[in-house]
């Protein structure tokens, strides 16, 4: 055979092995295998995201870029309702996520985004620290106390530009 011939009658050869196996029914009759489960990041990797937008949004105040800041306060707010989704119950934790974190959260961060809305310095700062305040009695109350958050005291995002962009 020619070279030609050749890789045509491979090229044959495959689709008719491709179609043979696709069209394969599962032994017994049964229905085909079960979807992969979804992926669900765990809480460590949520709290994690948190953290980072809880720098952020800090970083943003302190900038006065008032439209971070109110982009990071509502990264924030989806990330606590995944928590809430994915993990509404902890391990051996007293107080449930899905409990605490509407509880103890919902109105910090409501604050925040009214000190935002009102591109207010002195008000974002104090809303931040309830916030944060908020964010360790929540720790507390579910057994993570030993997990502080605070103002952040340096920018671990250097290839970030926080300063509103003119």
């Amino acid at each position: 055979m020619r070279h030609a011939e050749r890789r045509m009658f491979g090229v044959g050869l495959a689709i008719v092995f491709v179609a043979a196996c696709g069209g394969r029914s599962q032994p017994g009759g049964a229905a085909s295998a079960p979807a992969a489960e979804a992926f669900v990041p765990g809480l460590g990797e949520l709290m994690s995201l948190q953290q980072m937008r809880h720098v952020k949004l800090w970083f943003a105040g302190q900038a006065s870029n008032w439209q971070l800041a109110d982009y990071e306060v509502d990264e924030l707010g989806e990330g606590f309702d995944d928590i809430v989704k994915f993990h509404p119950t902890h391990k051996d934790s007293p107080v449930a996520p899905r409990d605490a974190i509407p509880r103890m959260v919902t109105q910090p961060l409501a604050d925040v985004r009214a000190a935002i809305a009102r591109k207010d310095a002195q008000a974002f700062v104090s809303a931040y620290d309830a916030l944060t305040a908020s964010c360790n009695n929540c720790h507390q109350a579910t057994n993570f106390a030993f997990n502080r958050v605070q103002r952040p005291e340096s920018n671990p995002y250097p290839n970030q530009a926080f300063a509103v962009a003119r």
